[in-house]
């Protein structure tokens, strides 16, 4: 039986093995997700603090969101802080140094598709601890330590909640398919440092991690809602408080996922070319 011919399901069977077996892996790493997670709250409490005093100063006259929310999307752009895009799948990149990359050329599955859920399931485990672990803090442990005005306010409503976590699950495979494009781009270079080095701060700024994007220029809004990152933090965030609902929530749902197929097809494009013109050596 060829491989088109086989049923679907056991198609994708390696897939969601590599998926799951990636995973299961970096969920191990309970120490790394508990230091990560005492940095997030750290630098989570500083940005609060500089929004309250901000929002202070200008006694938030105009301002697009309310400082409750502000609050709330800095302590979920820390709880998200592993879903960004700023650094490629370090397995990827010990594969291009030790030359173990000409293994998965010849493997009977596709390539693109194989590093897509390696990526997504190395991206998944390190995001879903501390998510829990922020909102345990944040939503939980400061409101009963009387910080409610300080705290992780639940989402607008049910439909914004559900809403959210579908829009969630699309961030998850853009950032995905944007891990994909800085493996590739290490497959091109041999290296994957310079690359990292020049994704981190573009991905921080334009993602809303560092100051959520509704709070820079008014003239700038359309352009920075339609860039690709948005859709990886602040499409998630504002669906989460409501302020892109109903019709509106769907275009954001929509804008995710159209990203998702076009850097897909461009990595696609972009990875069958680089493997054409990798040489392995060694012997």
């Amino acid at each position: 039986m060829t491989n088109t011919a086989m049923p679907l399901h056991e198609r994708l069977r390696p897939y969601r093995a590599a998926f799951a077996s990636r995973f299961l892996q970096m969920l191990q790493y309970r120490t790394a997700a508990y230091a990560g997670f005492a940095t997030q709250c750290w630098w989570g409490g500083i940005k609060v603090m500089v929004l309250a005093a901000f929002y202070a100063g200008s006694a938030g006259d105009g301002a697009p969101m309310s400082l409750a929310q502000a609050i709330t999307y800095t302590w979920l752009a820390q709880g998200l802080l592993a879903l960004l895009p700023w650094l490629g799948d370090p397995e990827v990149a010990q594969a291009v140094r030790t030359g173990s990359i000409a293994y998965d050329r010849m493997r009977p599955v596709d390539a693109y598709t194989l590093w897509f859920v390696r990526s997504a399931g190395w991206i998944a485990a390190r995001v879903l601890p501390r998510l829990a672990l922020m909102l345990a803090f944040a939503g939980l442990a400061l409101p009963l330590a009387g910080l409610g005005a300080w705290a992780w306010q639940p989402p607008a409503g049910v439909a914004a909640g559900l809403a959210f976590a579908a829009s969630a699950l699309l961030a998850l495979l853009l950032s995905a398919a944007l891990v994909m494009l800085l493996n590739i781009a290490a497959v091109a270079a041999l290296n994957e440092r310079g690359i990292n080095a020049l994704a981190a701060p573009v991905v921080i700024v334009f993602s809303g991690n560092l100051l959520p994007l509704v709070l820079l220029p008014d003239a700038w809004q359309t352009a920075l809602l339609l860039q690709p990152l948005a859709g990886v933090m602040d499409i998630p965030a504002r669906i989460y408080f409501g302020q892109l609902a109903g019709l509106q929530a769907l275009g954001g749902l929509a804008l995710q996922a159209g990203w998702i197929v076009l850097l897909v097809v461009l990595g696609r494009a972009a990875m069958a070319h680089t493997m054409r013109r990798l040489e392995v050596q060694g012997g």
